[in-house]
């Protein structure tokens, strides 16, 4: 007798049937190009990625080449220590790019363009009004313009990520920090006007990344001196501070910055920057902000007075923040490298913890297509030009 372990003719079919509908399904399924980056990056490359620093001088300088091949750092950011004139910051930028070049992942180019006196750009470009002017306009078109000629600016000279509008509602007169870089005391005109500008600068392919979240407006303490206390509790934040954040994210905002205030009502030991229900349980899950959360500068006196900084940015990271930004001191940029490595080598944050920043990071890189590309000269004249003939027709119509 002949036992047969073949499968009738009927399975047989209904199993070639099934492998071919598995192969389709197979087929249909889009690869993550993202994912499989990840997988082949080395721990301190995705390290890199989630750091973004300062320098001095305004030229390149071996700390930036270390940073940029040693440490595959995310990208920098540019202060006007770094910029003395327009050919000069084309040259610098070009020349950080290409520097990059073989690093495939490119970087971010970051500055903090607002308008008013918080302005980085060359002397030679015509400044824009404060936001508190132009809050006192309170024209919509004209915020996006601004906001549209801004990323044109930033553009033109390869910049591609600019931590502005500023959403913080200026409640309080004696506010040493935000006073006229904010829209107003009125929340309905912070929120129009900002979401507006960020509208503008995201028209122009750069990344906008609006600010200080929660909301930095009822402050009496510069937070780059000190810690500054907020005593509103949740209903009031929703009620007023968070109703411009709110607006953006639902705008499909890409990324905001976390500010360093300390909210007793809703977290008394942590300030925001390090807060896992501000960051986590407030900003991600209670808003649903997808994005990348990149610190305000862990530099700042608000951290440094009560904190080591290396684990001050492994806290911000475990809180539930993507990027550490890191503007000044190179020692400090490496102590922050090294503590969030360690961090992971001893399990106080997974490397699926790291993945999941670096996954936001590299798409939001992908998503403004961001590359190391040269840009060969720059037309003073045509930027002014353009913000002449846009305050002229606001400001004097």
């Amino acid at each position: 007798m002949i036992i047969s372990f073949l499968p009738s003719c009927t399975h047989k079919v209904e199993l070639e049937n099934d492998q071919k509908e598995d192969k389709i399904n197979k087929k249909a399924e889009p690869k993550d190009k993202i994912k499989e980056q990840i997988e082949e990056m080395t721990l301190e490359e995705k390290i890199g990625q989630m750091v973004l620093v300062g320098f001095h001088g305004d030229q390149l300088n071996d700390s930036i080449k270390e940073m940029i091949h040693t440490y595959h750092i995310g990208g920098f950011i540019f202060f006007q220590r770094n910029i003395k004139n327009a050919p000069q910051t084309l040259d610098l930028l070009n020349t950080i790019k290409i520097t990059n070049f073989k690093n495939k992942i490119p970087l971010f180019l970051s500055i903090d363009e607002e308008g008013g006196k918080v302005s980085r750009m060359p002397k030679e470009i015509r400044k824009f009004p404060t936001n508190k002017h132009i809050g006192n306009i309170n024209n919509n078109n004209f915020s996006f313009e601004l906001g549209k000629l801004l990323g044109f600016e930033l553009k033109s000279f390869g910049f591609n990520m600019n931590f502005a509008p500023v959403l913080d509602i200026n409640s309080n007169p004696k506010n040493p920090v935000i006073g006229d870089r904010s829209f107003g005391d009125n929340k309905e005109i912070v929120k129009e006007l900002g979401i507006q500008t960020m509208k503008g600068i995201k028209s122009q392919n750069v990344i906008p990344v609006v600010k200080h979240f929660p909301g930095h407006g009822d402050t009496s303490i510069d937070s780059h001196l000190g810690l500054p206390v907020v005593s509103h509790d949740l209903n009031r934040l929703k009620a007023f501070e968070l109703v411009p954040f709110s607006k953006a994210i639902k705008e499909n905002v890409d990324a905001i910055m976390i500010s360093h205030i300390l909210f007793p009502k809703i977290d008394p030991k942590d300030p925001a920057t390090l807060s896992k229900k501000i960051v986590t349980d407030l900003l991600r899950k209670h808003l649903n902000f997808n994005g990348v959360i990149i610190t305000d500068d862990m530099e700042m006196g608000a951290i440094l007075k009560h904190s080591d900084i290396g684990e001050a940015a492994v806290e911000s990271i475990q809180a539930g923040s993507d990027m550490i930004l890191v503007c000044h001191t190179y020692e400090k940029q490496l102590a922050v490298l090294d503590s969030l490595t360690k961090a992971v080598n001893s399990n106080k944050i997974s490397e699926e913890r790291i993945n999941n920043s670096v996954y936001r990071i590299l798409k939001l890189k992908e998503k403004y297509h961001i590359k190391d590309t040269s840009i060969k000269s720059i037309d003073v004249k045509d930027i002014n030009k353009k913000i002449n003939n846009i305050l002229n027709t606001y400001l004097d119509g």
